[in-house]
């Protein structure tokens, strides 16, 4: 029988109404925003589905925000006894993984990655650092150009998401500078990204001791699926190692491509993006055609996947 990984979806993927209709359907979607809620004192469901688009991406709501809707639409589809034999998630989306794995509880996980999003607001001041999405350049030639633009400061890749599109981040001098570099070693175009920090860079050092603070005095669960983790794609050897993987993911590259590759390697067929939107499909699909590919954002897309898996 084919291998089916489970991708969890990251910060950016995030919409006003995401998972309302499964909250609507699913008593166990309404549960998870509820302990969600509760465990944060205030009304998620309220600002996921009623709220500003202004107010939801804001880091510290935005990350909350996408977890308790990941895993609302994982509970969902685990009702139709559909499992992984794997997962991962991207950035924030391995909170989402790890969580569905059993290694922290929603109430734990919820409060912790609100904290992360604060962090990561205020390790770099507004309008010192900056992130661009370098297009149909290889890594090695996109590494070249980061160290070349260190002249003008702090410039690392931050993403390596899939083939031809890598993502730095840094100062914003340096950054500019390593994109134009990238664009004389023949990327096709640069595009800077709307975020408000240099996410999995260096830069980001004083939110992860904050982080490491916080997850030093959490008690965690038994990993019961496999996660790969970002930081070196990577099986994560248990819940043993998952606090220092995750003091390191805040200022370390997302090895997106890799987590990938190293899946398809040991057999899985069938992928699942759980979550807002469907970033991580199409990074799949840009890494390997030839795969199963679905997500579960919403009913009509969590039963075609039921369906297709069911049959597969």
């Amino acid at each position: 029988m084919d291998k089916t990984a489970f991708l969890f979806a990251g910060q950016g993927a995030q919409y006003i109404g995401m998972g309302k209709e499964l909250y609507e359907r699913y008593p166990v979607c309404r549960q998870t925003f509820d302990e969600a809620s509760e465990s944060l004192h205030m009304d998620l469901a309220e600002l996921v589905f009623r709220g500003s688009k202004e107010q939801l991406d804001r880091t510290e709501n935005t990350q909350p925000s996408i977890v308790a809707m990941s895993i609302a639409a994982y509970r969902a589809l685990s009702e139709y006894r559909i499992m992984p034999a794997v997962m991962a998630g991207l950035s924030l989306g391995e909170y989402s993984a790890l969580t569905a794995s059993g290694v922290f509880t929603l109430s734990q996980v919820i409060p912790l990655v609100q904290k992360r999003g604060k962090f990561m607001q205020e390790a770099v001041p507004q309008g010192i650092g900056k992130m661009t999405a370098i297009l149909g350049l290889s890594k090695e030639k996109a590494e070249e150009a980061c160290e070349e633009a260190k002249a003008f400061g702090i410039v690392e890749p931050a993403n390596f998401n899939c083939p031809g599109q890598i993502v730095i981040g840094g100062e914003r001098d340096a950054v500019d500078a390593a994109g134009r570099l990238a664009k004389e070693k023949g990327a096709i175009k640069t595009v800077d990204l709307p975020v408000s920090a240099p996410f999995h860079t260096s830069m980001l050092q004083p939110a992860a001791e904050k982080l490491k603070e916080e997850l030093d005095s959490m008690l965690l669960g038994e990993m019961k699926i496999p996660v790969l983790c970002n930081v070196n794609a990577e099986y994560i050897r248990g819940s043993g190692e998952v606090k220092e993987l995750l003091y390191q993911q805040v200022m370390s590259s997302v090895r997106w491509e890799q987590i990938v590759r190293k899946m398809i390697k040991d057999g899985v067929k069938n992928f699942v993006e759980i979550g807002p939107g469907r970033t991580l499909s199409g990074f799949v699909r840009k890494i390997d055609r030839g795969l199963g590919i679905y997500h579960v954002e919403d009913i009509a897309s969590l039963e075609a996947t039921v369906m297709a898996l069911s049959e597969a």
